[in-house]
């Protein structure tokens, strides 16, 4: 049996706080998308949890219930052209907030998934807080990971219908064996990420 996992509705109760998370830091190609969410205070679903941690089915079963009961959400994709220019950390971060400042009500604190954030807008310092394994940690956190995540995959699954070859519909953009091979054979596409290489392409770098 599933061993149900309890998770946090708030750092501060009777504030309204968004939990922020992002997927596909890791990945060769296609867009990391970054997620923020604010959740009911009494919200409790038994599936929820880090969306890592989730099967595919438990995603793609919650994402239409967190999008229907948030008090708000909302899902941004930064390209792999923004990422190249600004790293793939900060280009997470400002995936985040601007997924953030589109929420309608705007929250008063924020919960970030990780160890590293900025200051932006009225948010400053002292307006939110990282939280390490806070996908693990606070629901909000976690629904804003379902979201982020169940969303990019959408994404790549539609790019693989372009680029069939690489099998972004399996791997999602991340350095397989089979995404590797592929990228050796046929060459980057637009949607490759030119700062991100693997040491089975180095020798391949300045001809394809």
């Amino acid at each position: 049996m599933r061993k149900e996992v309890t998770l946090r509705n708030s750092l501060q109760e009777g504030r309204l706080e968004a939990g922020c998370d992002e997927a596909g830091r890791g990945p060769l190609a296609g867009p990391v998308y970054a997620a923020a969410v604010i959740l009911p205070p009494d919200f409790h679903h038994p599936l929820l949890n880090d969306s890592k941690q989730m099967t595919e089915k438990a995603r793609e079963t919650l994402r239409p219930i967190i999008e229907r009961e948030a008090v708000a959400w909302a899902v941004e994709a930064v390209s792999p052209e923004e990422i190249d220019t600004l790293n793939i950390l900060w280009a997470s971060v400002t995936g985040m907030q601007r997924a953030v400042l589109r929420l309608s009500p705007s929250p008063d604190f924020l919960l970030i998934d990780g160890n590293k954030f900025r200051p932006f807008g009225r948010y400053g310092r002292k307006d939110y807080q990282t939280v390490v394994h806070g996908d693990a940690t606070f629901a909000c956190i976690a629904a804003a990971s379902v979201l982020a995540k169940t969303w990019r995959d959408e994404k790549m699954r539609e790019l693989a219908q372009e680029y069939p070859q690489y099998g972004w519909d399996r791997n999602f953009g991340y350095p397989t064996a089979e995404h590797v091979e592929a990228i050796r054979k046929y060459g980057y596409t637009p949607w490759h990420r030119t700062s991100f290489h693997v040491k089975e392409l180095e020798e391949n770098l300045f001809s394809l």
